[in-house]
């Protein structure tokens, strides 16, 4: 397959509907869709290969100049294309859940001719269940339908021209001129009545579906530098958010590559535990009540059967079980394997105990209320890390590695009885324990002051013993760990920007994890740094550091979870929801220090 075929993953802007995301192509072409939710199988995966894995394109005729954004405070994308024949402007969203009776899920695409005569092109190639099953069209009260299983695919159409079926696909030709108004409107079902929708009834959903956008992002309390940025990541968060659980998905897609060519491609469609207290923080930050309350409360559902110990990840419905396994795609310009479902499930990471007791210690400091169970809950957590602390673990990156004793879940551990201590010392958790708590905790102080701080690079190091650095010792500083000599917090932020920065950049970590390749910088890994820098007292550092990552970001403001610092090509899934967790929390930190 020749690359050129595949967009870059920059290029991609997102639109979705509290269930689940699609990925639109500045193209116009639609690669990337899950029915009916975020983690079910795919019916558009075109971006994991672009000729089996199914595709929606919509794009005029003739060479074309594009110009897309957002409806201002939406997530509702405008694309504009400009033609030596006329200018045409399309407009995505899908389609949010309304009073009236509608189709399960629901994309729509209205096309505006705004001058000249544009021809236009339409083809719908459904691949369900990540290509795997072929779909069998026909049409129903003159509707094309495509059909796999128990999934159906309706394509209705207005001013679109004639729809036609294929061999595997339905498409369309039409002309877009001045003043003219097509719509195409793709309803999906799974297991229910498929429901075939009028026009007004869609251009009704499509208006109101961005008046809620509006209100909702007019309700975001942020006012600080960087406030488009900001509002923009909020909005790209509340893309992940899965409405009918209350969970937050690390990313809308699954196996994009970390290194083109490579095999670093991983599943995000899960709830990480580790991510919970970035969530939960940049919540409170944005105000964000109800999404908040609703988030903490499914994170303490998910994670009860297992209770004390805690899954890494969960699936979006609180499941735990995400198996594995390699799809038959081609995979992004040939990355493969092509991997759904994610191992790191089962891995043993003891710094998620501390996200979870930072989460709760969060929600209580905002006016959450905790019942007594919920109470012996976070003490039993308290406990089991007590017992576990001195166990190697995979880390918060997962390595495929041996378990090392990773500096970042010593640290997360100190926080997780840090944090118990402070909620039993306000009444919130019973302090039984509370002796031990003090005793393990200063007993962890004491194992990373003394074998995990290296005094020849002036800093921590990634684990006990090496003499490597790892960025995610940046979150010693975020979360508080109480370090008995404060000035070691700040040389580490010079020894991660000496050894692991490239300019703006931060790699995660020196040394090996256990897979073959490279991968590009993190971007949360930047925008921890400017948070870190803020919270240490270097304001001028931390906002030019932050000005420089707010320029990186895709043409419509989102970021994939990787960039490549050769070329500044993004990369890994997207768009990557801890990458928009850490500008919204850098940003309220700069924020701060910046307040008189």
């Amino acid at each position: 397959m020749a690359c050129r075929r595949y967009a870059p993953i920059g290029d991609y802007a997102a639109i979705g509907d509290g269930r689940t995301v699609a990925l639109v192509a500045r193209d116009g072409s639609v690669d990337w869709l899950c029915l009916p939710d975020l983690d079910s199988p795919s019916v558009f995966a075109a971006l994991l290969d672009a000729e089996r894995g199914g595709s929606f394109e919509l794009r005029p005729e003739v060479p074309a100049d594009v110009r897309r954004r957002y409806v201002p405070d939406t997530n509702v994308l405008e694309t504009t294309f400009t033609t030596g024949q006329g200018v045409v402007r399309v407009t995505d969203a899908m389609a949010l859940p309304s009073a009236q009776l509608g189709p399960t899920r629901e994309l729509i695409r209205r096309v505006e001719g705004l001058s000249g005569r544009v021809p236009m092109h339409w083809r719908v190639s459904p691949a369900f269940d990540y290509g795997a099953a072929s779909p069998r069209l026909e049409r129903r009260g003159g509707i094309p339908v495509a059909l796999a299983g128990p999934s159906a695919l309706a394509v209705c159409s207005w001013e679109a021209g004639e729809a036609r079926l294929g061999e595997d696909a339905i498409s369309g030709r039409f002309v877009a001129q001045d003043s003219s108004s097509a719509l195409l409107a793709l309803c999906g079902s799974d297991r229910e009545p498929l429901v075939l929708p009028t026009r007004q009834d869609v251009e009704g959903r499509l208006t109101s579906t961005m008046a809620y956008w509006r209100r909702w992002a007019a309700d975001r309390r942020y006012e600080g530098p960087w406030r488009d940025a900001v509002i923009r990541s909020a909005l790209a968060l509340k893309l992940l958010f899965h409405a009918p659980s209350g969970a937050i998905a690390a990313a809308a897609t699954a196996s994009l590559p970390e290194e083109i060519g490579g095999e670093r491609n991983w599943d995000y469609r899960f709830c990480w535990v580790r991510d919970s207290a970035f969530i939960l923080q940049a919540l409170v930050q944005l105000g964000c009540p109800r999404e908040g309350e609703a988030f903490f409360w499914w994170l303490l559902h998910a994670s009860q059967l297992s209770r004390p110990r805690l899954q890494v990840l969960y699936r979006l419905n609180g499941s735990e079980r995400a198996p594995e396994r390699s799809l038959e795609l081609d995979g992004y310009r040939g990355s493969r394997p092509v991997r759904v479902g994610n191992a790191a499930a089962a891995q043993t990471q003891l710094d998620i105990y501390g996200g979870l007791l930072e989460t709760a210690f969060t929600y209580v400091q905002a006016g959450g209320r905790l019942d007594r169970e919920t109470g012996r809950r976070l003490a039993g957590i308290a406990d089991l890390v007590c017992r576990t602390w001195r166990q190697p673990d995979s880390g918060i990156w997962e390595v495929r590695s041996e378990p090392a004793h990773f500096t970042h879940s010593k640290m997360m551990c100190w926080v997780a009885l840090d944090r118990a201590l402070r909620l039993s010392d306000a009444g919130h958790v019973p302090g039984r324990h509370a002796a031990e708590w003090r005793q393990e905790r200063l007993a962890i102080r004491d194992f990373i002051e003394t074998r995990c701080w290296s005094e020849q690079f002036g800093s921590y190091t990634r684990s006990a013993g090496s003499d490597e650095r790892d960025a995610s010792l940046l979150l010693g500083i975020l979360f508080g760990y109480d370090a008995p000599d404060a000035g070691r917090l700040s040389t580490t932020v010079d020894a991660l920007r000496r050894d692991l920065g490239r300019g703006p950049l931060l790699s995660r970590y020196s040394g090996e994890d256990g897979l073959p390749g490279s991968e590009g910088a993190f971007l949360c890994c930047s925008f921890w740094l400017a948070d870190a820098l803020a919270r240490v007292g270097r304001l001028d550092e931390a906002t030019e550091l932050m000005q420089q990552l707010t320029a990186l970001a895709g043409d419509v403001g989102l970021y994939a979870e990787e960039i490549d610092p050769e070329n500044g090509e993004l990369l890994g899934n997207m768009p990557q929801g801890l990458v928009h967790l850490a500008l919204i929390n850098a940003a309220v930190s700069i924020s701060k220090a910046a307040a008189p």
